[in-house]
């Protein structure tokens, strides 16, 4: 018994079979290149520049070069950089309360200096007192020496 679905199945499977399967090949190889693209741009993160070799129709596997990972070498850096900024902190925090004694010697010192000129001060202000008093005894005492004359 003849089909009509049959002849359209068959019609298919002749004219767009091999196209199909062309395309599943080349869905396929185009995966593995991006997959293998991939995999080269994450091994250049870790470890450097890498060699990609062309091969028939498609990528090869990417042959790695030397040198240092340089997420691993960032890490260190880091590692170094947080280190040091905590150094730093600590040596800020030294040098601020070092700082502080300082400023609180400086203020003693200036209070000090007041402290020694008002005293300056109160012996200028004796020595006036004193040489007036002395002043005033040598007139009281040169005025009893001399007669009186009445």
């Amino acid at each position: 018994m003849y089909n009509p679905g049959t002849k359209l199945v068959l019609h298919y499977v002749i004219v767009k079979g091999p196209l199909f399967f062309f395309l599943e090949r080349r869905r396929r190889e185009a995966i593995a290149a991006a997959t293998c693209v991939t995999e080269a741009l994450v091994d250049h993160l870790n470890v450097g520049p890498l060699k990609v070799e062309l091969g028939r129709g498609s990528l090869s596997t990417p042959r790695l070069q030397g040198g240092p990972s340089r997420v691993a070498q960032a890490y260190v850096n880091q590692r170094k950089l947080d280190h040091e900024v905590k150094t730093l902190q600590i040596q800020a925090a030294q040098f601020a309360k070092q700082t502080g004694q300082w400023i609180s010697m400086v203020e003693n010192f200036n209070q000090a200096l007041k402290e020694i000129g008002d005293v300056e001060n109160w012996a200028r202000s004796i020595e006036m007192d004193m040489r007036t008093i002395a002043t005033a005894l040598e007139y009281v005492y040169k005025g009893q020496l001399q007669p009186s004359t009445s």
